[in-house]
């Protein structure tokens, strides 16, 4: 009867350290993105003057906030 209850316990422990790793490595990556957005300025500008685009400032500030709005959902 013993080992049932230890088998278990391994079982409820393993559920609850899957859960815990899954959270914990969702938030590490949440705030990883927060503190390190994936476009900045800089990628912006050159992917529009790679389109064939003259990017001006207003522009370019319209699609970056377009962006993190976009992300605050």
């Amino acid at each position: 009867m013993a080992t049932v209850w230890w088998i278990i316990l391994l079982i409820v422990a393993l559920l609850a350290g899957v859960a815990l790793g899954f959270f914990i490595a969702r938030r590490y990556m949440m705030n990883y993105l927060k503190e390190n957005p994936p476009i900045n300025e800089q990628m912006l500008r050159m992917l529009m003057m790679q389109m064939g685009m003259k990017p001006s400032q207003k522009k370019i500030n319209q699609m970056l906030a377009q962006m993190n709005k976009m992300n605050d959902k």
